[in-house]
C-alpha cells in the first residue's frame, strides 16, 4: 500500500467511526467502538499524562522529569462535579486499533491490557515527592489530606457496601415471600415481620385470595409457585442480558462468563511468532463470529481476581454493572433457584470500590493504587455476606488479593470493620446480628467424634471436587446445544421449571438456601429453628429423617450443578454449603443412630443420654460438612475455618472446623487440582498469572523467546529521526499481535537504548499534524537544543521513552522470569545476549507458556 492509500484509509476509518456514534450496539458492534465523549481512550502510564496535549518538555529532558511532570495535571471541575462523574462509567471502550487485525497473528488475552506495577509505583513516588516539596502550611495540609484519602475511601466503601447489602437482603427476603402471599397490614412486609408471633391472619396466601380455583388448594399453590419462579428468573436473566458486551471477532478469546467456555471458538494457539507478514497485508477468509459476555452474570469472583492481578476487564466494575447486578441478584435469589448472593456481593463491593476511586485523582489515575482499594472492597463484600469481619479480611488476603502491602493490610481490616459496624446499625435481618445465621452449641464434642469429623471432611472435599467436574461436564454438553447457546433465557426457563417441579415437593429444598443451612446447622435445643422434623425423639425416627435428607441431598446437588453458570447473578458459596450440610447432617444422624443402637460400646459409652438422645449433635456435622464442601469448591482454608467460627461464636469447635477444612482441601486437591475459580480462569483463557502456585520449569528464557523481527524494533543506528508512517506500521503490528500494552524497543548498533510503550507511541502519533511527512525524534540530541524556542515540538518523542527498561540475559532461568512478572508486576521484559538486544517477551506470552506447560504435564 502506498503512503497516499494508507492516509486515505485512515481518513475513511475515522469517518466510519464518527458515523457509528449514536447507533444502538448489536452483535456486529465492536467492543472497542469510540465513545461520544472522545475519539480515543488513553491508557495511562508513567510516561504520559493523558492530557489533550503533551507537556512542554525539553528534548534532553530526563525520563524521571517527564514522568514527574506528565503525571501531574489538573482534571478541572469542582469536587461535586467529580462525584457526579464518579457515578458514570469512567472507563470508555477502547477505540479500535488502526488498520485491520489478522486472526492468525493473534495470541491469547489481547482483549486486556495489564498494569505495570513498577512504573505505577514510581509515578506515585514522584507525585508524593512533589507534594512534600512544599514546606508552607497549605503544603503540609495537602500532604496530610493526601495521606488520609486511603482511609476516607476505605470508610466510604465499607459503608456503601453495607448499605447495598442491606437493600439486597431486605428486598430479596420480601420478594421471596411474595411467591406464597402478601401481608394485608403492609404489602412491603415480609412474612416474618407480618407475623412476629407465629400464625396470624394478616398474611394471606394467593390460593386463599383466588379461592383455590381451578385445580384445588394443593395444585393451585404449586401453579402459583411455578409461575413465580419462572417470572422472577426470567426477569433476572433479562436484566443480566442488558450488560451484554460484544468482543470483536479478531479477538480470539473464549467467552467470559461462567459457562466454562462451552462456546469455544477455536484453537487459541493459531498465531505465528516468526511470521514476516507485512503490516499492510489484508487477512483472507471469513471472520469468526463475535464473542459475547455479560458482566452481571455469575458470581464475578473469578473476574475480580483477574482484575486485581493487574489486568483490565472493561465494564466489569462500572456503575451499570453495579445497578444491574444488584437488581438482578434480588430477583434471582428470590426466585428460589439453587444459588446464593455471597459471591456476587464480592463483585458488587468491588464495583463500589472502583467507582469510589474516581473521587480522588491519586487512585483514579494510578492502576496500582486503585487495586489497593479494590482489594479492601472485595473483602468487605464477604463481610456483609457472612457477617464475618475476620473471615472477610482473610478472604481478601487468601483468595483475591494479588499485591498486598502492609498499609493495604490494615486499611482492608479497617474497611471490613466499617462494613460490619454499618450492617450492625442497619439490622437487615431484624435480629440485631450481622451474621447470616447464628448457631450456638451448648454441649462439647467427644474425642471419639474426631474420626467422624475427619470422614465428614473427606466427604465434603470429595463432593466439592466432584461438583467442579460435574459442572464442567454439564457446560460442555447441555450448553453446546445451539438453542441454549444462542438464547440464554431458554436455559434459565428450563432450570426454573426443573427447580419448581422437583424442589417444591420436598420440605427442605423449597426453603431459601440460607434458611435451610441455618436449620441444618442448628442444634435441636435451638428454639428459633423451624419445625422441619430434623430432630428425632427416638431411635425409630432417625431412618425416616435420613431418607428425607438423602432425597434433599440428591435434589439440591443436581439443581446446584445445572444452575451454576446460567445468565443470572448467582453465587456458589451457600448452595455448595447447603449440599454439604445435607450430607453432613445425614452423617451426623448416622453416628447418632450407632450410638443409640449400640450404647455399650467402650469408645462412646461415656456419652451421656439426654431424653433418648445422645451427646452427638448432627448440626455440628452439618456445619463441618458445609465448610468442607465449600473448601472443596473454592479451596479456601483458613478463611473458611474463621468464618465457621464466627458463625458459631464458640471456641470449642474451632478444632473440628479446622480439621474438617484441612482434610477437605487435601482430598479435593487429590481429585481435582483446580478450584472452581481456577477452572473458570483457565477455561475462559483469562490472562491470570497465579502467584500462589509456582510451576516447575525445565527450560530457560531462550526457549520461549521469538527471533528478533525488524518490524518489532526501532533502529536508530543511522539516524535518531524515524518517519512517523514507519512507526504507525510497527504500532499496527503490535495491535495485531494483541499487545495493546506492549512496547517497541529502541536499538542503536544492536544495543538496547530505550523502549517506548505502545499506548504512548499511539498518543504521540495522534498528535502529529502530518503523519505522512513528519520525522520523529527517538533519541536525545543535545545539539538540536540550541534552537529550542520553549514551545513543545510534537515530533519529539523522547519524553515518552523509557531509557532503562528491565532486561535479563538470555540464559536467565525461567524461575527468575516468573519472579519478575509476579513479584515486580512487569508488563514485558527485554532480553539481552552478550549485552546486545536479543528480543522481548510479554507477560501475556509468558502466561500462555505456563498454560501450555501445565497442559502438557496433564
Amino acid at each position: 500500500m502506498s503512503p497516499t492509500q494508507f492516509h486515505q484509509r485512515r481518513r475513511t476509518t475515522r469517518g466510519r467511526r464518527h458515523s457509528l456514534e449514536g447507533q444502538t450496539p448489536d452483535e456486529r458492534t465492536s467492543l472497542l467502538r469510540p465513545s461520544t465523549r472522545g475519539s480515543r481512550l488513553r491508557i495511562q502510564s508513567p510516561y504520559s499524562g493523558g492530557t489533550p496535549k503533551p507537556p512542554d518538555l525539553s528534548r534532553v529532558q530526563s525520563y524521571s522529569e517527564s514522568l514527574r511532570q506528565s503525571r501531574h495535571h489538573s482534571r478541572q471541575g469542582s469536587w461535586g462535579q467529580r462525584v457526579i462523574q464518579a457515578l458514570k462509567d469512567g472507563q470508555q471502550p477502547l477505540s479500535e486499533p488502526k488498520g485491520s487485525i489478522f486472526a492468525h497473528e493473534r495470541i491469547w488475552y489481547d482483549q486486556f491490557t495489564s498494569t505495570d506495577w513498577v512504573h505505577d509505583s514510581i509515578a506515585d513516588a514522584y507525585r508524593v515527592k512533589e507534594l512534600r516539596s512544599r514546606r508552607d502550611f497549605w503544603g503540609r495540609l495537602i500532604v496530610l489530606f493526601d495521606g488520609a484519602q486511603g482511609w476516607i475511601l476505605s470508610a466510604v466503601v465499607g459503608f456503601l457496601v453495607a448499605v447495598v447489602a442491606y437493600c439486597v437482603d431486605v428486598a430479596e427476603t420480601t420478594i421471596f415471600d411474595y411467591k406464597d402471599g402478601y401481608c394485608t397490614r403492609g404489602w412491603y412486609l415480609r412474612k416474618k415481620l407480618c407475623c412476629r408471633h407465629g400464625r396470624c391472619t394478616d398474611w394471606r396466601t394467593w390460593s386463599e385470595i383466588i379461592g383455590d380455583h381451578p385445580f384445588g388448594e394443593k395444585w393451585t399453590k404449586f401453579g402459583i409457585y411455578l409461575v413465580a419462579v419462572i417470572l422472577l428468573s426470567v426477569l433476572a436473566c433479562l436484566l443480566t442480558l442488558t450488560t451484554k458486551t460484544v468482543v470483536p471477532s479478531a479477538y480470539r478469546m473464549t467467552t467470559l462468563d461462567e459457562n466454562l467456555a462451552a462456546d469455544y471458538p477455536g484453537d487459541p494457539n493459531d498465531h505465528d511468532n516468526d511470521s514476516t507478514i507485512s503490516p499492510r497485508q489484508v487477512s483472507q477468509g471469513p471472520p469468526a463470529p463475535p464473542m459475547v459476555y455479560y458482566s452481571a452474570a455469575g458470581s464475578g469472583v473469578a473476574e475480580v481476581r483477574v482484575i486485581l492481578s493487574g489486568f483490565v476487564l472493561h465494564g466489569f466494575l462500572g456503575f451499570k454493572t453495579l445497578v444491574i447486578k444488584s437488581a438482578g441478584l434480588i430477583l434471582s435469589v428470590a426466585s428460589g433457584l439453587s444459588l446464593g448472593k455471597e459471591g456476587p456481593f464480592v463483585h458488587i463491593a468491588t464495583c463500589i470500590g472502583n467507582i469510589a476511586c474516581r473521587l480522588f485523582t491519586k487512585y483514579d489515575r494510578n492502576d496500582g493504587k486503585r487495586r489497593e482499594v479494590l482489594s479492601a472492597a472485595a473483602a468487605a463484600g464477604v463481610v456483609v455476606a457472612f457477617g464475618a469481619p475476620l473471615g472477610g479480611f482473610l478472604f481478601g488476603l487468601e483468595e483475591v488479593a494479588y499485591f498486598f502491602p502492609a498499609k493495604t493490610l490494615f486499611r482492608t481490616f479497617f474497611c471490613c470493620i466499617i462494613a460490619a459496624l454499618s450492617l450492625k446499625f442497619l439490622n437487615p435481618y431484624g435480629t440485631h446480628k450481622i451474621v447470616m445465621f447464628e448457631v450456638r452449641y451448648n454441649a462439647d464434642w467427644e474425642y471419639f467424634e474426631l474420626v467422624s469429623f475427619i470422614l465428614v471432611g473427606i466427604l465434603g472435599g470429595a463432593a466439592g471436587a466432584l461438583f467442579i467436574k460435574a459442572s464442567k461436564q454439564w457446560a460442555m454438553t447441555f450448553r453446546k446445544i445451539p438453542l441454549i447457546k444462542k438464547h440464554p433465557v431458554v436455559e434459565v426457563v428450563v432450570v426454573a421449571l426443573i427447580t419448581a417441579f422437583i424442589g417444591y415437593w420436598n420440605v427442605l429444598t423449597k426453603l431459601p438456601v440460607a434458611k435451610l443451612l441455618l436449620n441444618l446447622a442448628s442444634p435441636c435445643e435451638d428454639e428459633t429453628r423451624d419445625n422441619l422434623g430434623l430432630c428425632p425423639t427416638s431411635i425409630d425416627e432417625i431412618p425416616g429423617i435420613m431418607r428425607t435428607l438423602f432425597a434433599a441431598f440428591l435434589v439440591k446437588g443436581f439443581l446446584t450443578i445445572i444452575t451454576f453458570g446460567i445468565k443470572v447473578p448467582a453465587g456458589i458459596y451457600v448452595p455448595s454449603m447447603v449440599v454439604g450440610g445435607l450430607m453432613g447432617r445425614l452423617a451426623g444422624h448416622g453416628v447418632q443412630w450407632m450410638v443409640l443402637r449400640f450404647p455399650h460400646v467402650s469408645i462412646w459409652n461415656s456419652c451421656a443420654l439426654y431424653s433418648e438422645s445422645t451427646c452427638v449433635q448432627p448440626g455440628v456435622y452439618g456445619l463441618i460438612a458445609a465448610g468442607s464442601t465449600l473448601c472443596g469448591v473454592t479451596r479456601l482454608s483458613v478463611t473458611l475455618a474463621v468464618i465457621l467460627f464466627e458463625l458459631t461464636g464458640s471456641l470449642d469447635y474451632v478444632l473440628p472446623f479446622s480439621l474438617g477444612v484441612l482434610v477437605a482441601k487435601w482430598t479435593a486437591d487429590a481429585i481435582e487440582p483446580l478450584s472452581i475459580y481456577d477452572l473458570l480462569t483457565q477455561m475462559n483463557s483469562y490472562p491470570y498469572l497465579d502467584n500462589k502456585h509456582k510451576p516447575i520449569f525445565t527450560s530457560d528464557l531462550a526457549d520461549i523467546l521469538p527471533r528478533v523481527r525488524r518490524e518489532r524494533i526501532i533502529d536508530i543506528t543511522s539516524s535518531p529521526l524515524v518517519p512517523a508512517i514507519n512507526l504507525r506500521a510497527k504500532l499496527e503490528l503490535l495491535h495485531r499481535a494483541g499487545e495493546l500494552d506492549g512496547g517497541l524497543p529502541i536499538i542503536r548498533n544492536g544495543i538496547l537504548v530505550g523502549l517506548i510503550p505502545a499506548q504512548d507511541l499511539e498518543y504521540a502519533l495522534d498528535n502529529l499534524d502530518d503523519e505522512m511527512t513528519n520525522l520523529c525524534l527517538m533519541a536525545s540530541v543535545p545539539s538540536i537544543d540550541d534552537d529550542h524556542n520553549g514551545e513543545h515540538n510534537p515530533t519529539d518523542f523522547t519524553p515518552y521513552i523509557d531509557p532503562a527498561p528491565v532486561a535479563l540475559d538470555i540464559k536467565s532461568p525461567m524461575d527468575l522470569v516468573y519472579d519478575c512478572f509476579v513479584k515486580l508486576g512487569l508488563r514485558y521484559i527485554c532480553v539481552l545476549e552478550d549485552g546486545r538486544y536479543a528480543g522481548m517477551t510479554h507477560k501475556k506470552r509468558f502466561v500462555q507458556y505456563i498454560r501450555e506447560l501445565e497442559e502438557t504435564r496433564h
